[in-house]
C-alpha cells in the first residue's frame, strides 16, 4: 500500500473523515465545509485516498427529497488505523522540530 502524501487539504480530510459518526457521516460537501476546501481539491483527494484502500463511499439509501442522493465517505479499518498513525507521526515530527506552537 502506498504512503500518502500529507498536504495541509490531505490532513483537513482527513480530520474531516476521522471526525465522522456514524450519526453524521461525512459527504462531500460536508467535508469541503469541515476541511474549508473547494470541492475541485477534496474530490481528488477522496479518489486517491479511495485508490489506496484508506476510504470507502456509499450512497445514500434513506429519504431524499428534493435532492440528488448523497455519497457518504468513510475510512476503512486500514485506512483508519494509517490516517490516525501518519497523523501523530507528522505531529511528533513537528513538535520533534519546534514547530509547533503553544506552550506546555
Amino acid at each position: 500500500m502506498t504512503n500518502i502524501r500529507l498536504t495541509k487539504p490531505t490532513i483537513a480530510v482527513l480530520e474531516a473523515l476521522i471526525s465522522a459518526t456514524s450519526d453524521q457521516p461525512a459527504w462531500g460537501l460536508s467535508i469541503c465545509r469541515d476541511a474549508d476546501l473547494g470541492p475541485g481539491t477534496v474530490y481528488p483527494i477522496l479518489d486517491r485516498l479511495a485508490e489506496r484502500g484508506w476510504v470507502i463511499s456509499r450512497e445514500e439509501t434513506g429519504p431524499h427529497p428534493g435532492r440528488p442522493a448523497r455519497r457518504f465517505y468513510e475510512l476503512t479499518g486500514v485506512g483508519r488505523m494509517q490516517a490516525n498513525e501518519a497523523l501523530e507521526a507528522r505531529k511528533a515530527r513537528r513538535f520533534g522540530l519546534g514547530l509547533a506552537g503553544g506552550a506546555a
